[in-house]
């Protein structure tokens, strides 16, 4: 058993994995926002008080926060760091105003908007084709090669030598696919295609949840239906092939967060199991320990989730923004000011909510309540 990496090493390997992410996602704003003609006043890693700053030769105010738990780009005409308004930015001279982002037409502030997260999805799949390109790409085949008694897959009458064609009509091409379907979904009962002796049948298969112990001893949950694998199979691959694989390992995790997003949504998954900023740090730090691939994949997971946060239709994140250029677009006008207010001002509260949420659960998964609670009794 590894033993946990220590509070400053966790912090380190923490801002190792945030930082870049948060430079990636802010950068991908402030690129595309230049090449299509806008200024950028503020390039922001991190929130508050500065640490440190420096103004570049196109009057971009670079800088960094004492708060590493996001970033921001403020471009000509915003009012604030979430792109609302400025309402001076009309009076401006024309030379000005052309340089503004609400001077822009909707697709371009759209494109602005959307390139964030677009970029973290683009670092994802570089990553996640470089580790293919270096040292293949996993081709077991979904087929089992033992079944563990009275599983669930035991229980439907699956024999070894059985393949896995789908699960829920979704393809199952290679036998990493299969936990990938089935480790969210406790308790589900999902419908499986199976192959066996030149025929194929459906079969209802209910996963059950276990608990395994990580490298470091602590205890995590999936769910499992019971099938051992094969010998495993690796395939080299080409450095034309590799963002390929990169991108369809990316299109792997988006579905499967989409999945775990809409069981909370139904009440399907506990608020309990949400993690937020506390819980990545503990895990960066861990994933450091063991080693830089780790620690470079975690990165790659993160920038996917990042992403996809960032393009749920809620104010004050680009989803919302482009929810916002959506109806200006259909309508021919923006939407009116008060109602972006309003919705600015749910969106605001809906996240600072998450946000407690997700560090109560934190901090309970390290034991903080556990501990009081013994203090108190």
């Amino acid at each position: 058993m590894l033993e946990s990496p220590g509070l400053a090493f966790t912090l380190l390997a923490f801002l190792l994995v945030l930082g870049p992410l948060v430079f990636v996602h802010e950068y991908g704003h402030y690129i595309v926002g230049r090449w299509c003609g806008v200024k950028s006043e503020t390039f922001s890693i991190g929130f508050g008080r500065k640490i440190v700053s420096w103004t570049d030769k196109r009057g971009t105010e670079w800088k960094i926060g004492w708060l590493p738990l996001g970033g921001y780009v403020q471009f000509a005409g915003d009012r604030d760091a979430v792109s609302q308004p400025d309402a001076e930015w009309q009076h401006l001279p024309d030379e000005q105003k052309s340089h503004t982002f609400p001077a822009q037409p909707v697709w371009k502030r759209a494109l602005i908007v959307a390139a964030g997260p677009v970029t973290n999805f683009l670092f994802a799949i570089l990553i996640l084709a470089g580790f293919a390109w270096i040292g293949g790409t996993p081709v077991t085949p979904p087929t089992a090669g033992g079944i563990e008694a009275g599983s669930a897959a035991d229980a439907a009458g699956l024999r070894p030598g059985d393949r896995i064609v789908a699960i829920d009509g979704r393809e199952i091409r290679v036998f990493s696919d299969i936990p990938m379907a089935v480790a969210h979904r406790p308790g589900e009962t999902m419908q499986v295609r199976v192959a066996s002796g030149g025929s194929e049948r459906t079969v209802a298969l209910t996963p059950r949840l276990v608990k395994e112990k990580d490298p470091f001893g602590k205890e995590y949950e999936r769910a499992i239906i019971g099938l051992a694998p094969p010998p495993a199979q690796m395939q080299s691959v080409s450095l034309l092939e590799a963002p390929a694989v990169g991108l369809r390992q990316t299109w792997q995790i988006v579905r499967q967060t989409g999945e775990v997003l809409g069981q909370f949504l139904t009440g399907r998954r506990s608020i309990k199991d949400m993690n937020g900023p506390v819980k990545i740090a503990e895990v960066s730090g861990q994933a450091a320990t063991l080693g830089l691939a780790s620690l470079i994949f975690f990165i790659a997971l993160i920038s996917i989730n990042l992403g996809f946060i960032n393009l749920l239709p809620l104010p004050m994140l680009d989803g919302g923004h482009l929810l916002f250029y959506a109806y200006e677009a259909i309508r021919r006008r923006p939407a009116p000011p008060q109602v972006q207010e309003w919705a600015f001002r749910f969106g605001f509260g809906a996240i600072v909510t998450l946000m407690l949420v997700v560090t109560f659960n934190d901090l309970g998964s390290l034991g903080l309540w556990d501990g009081i609670a013994r203090l108190i009794g």
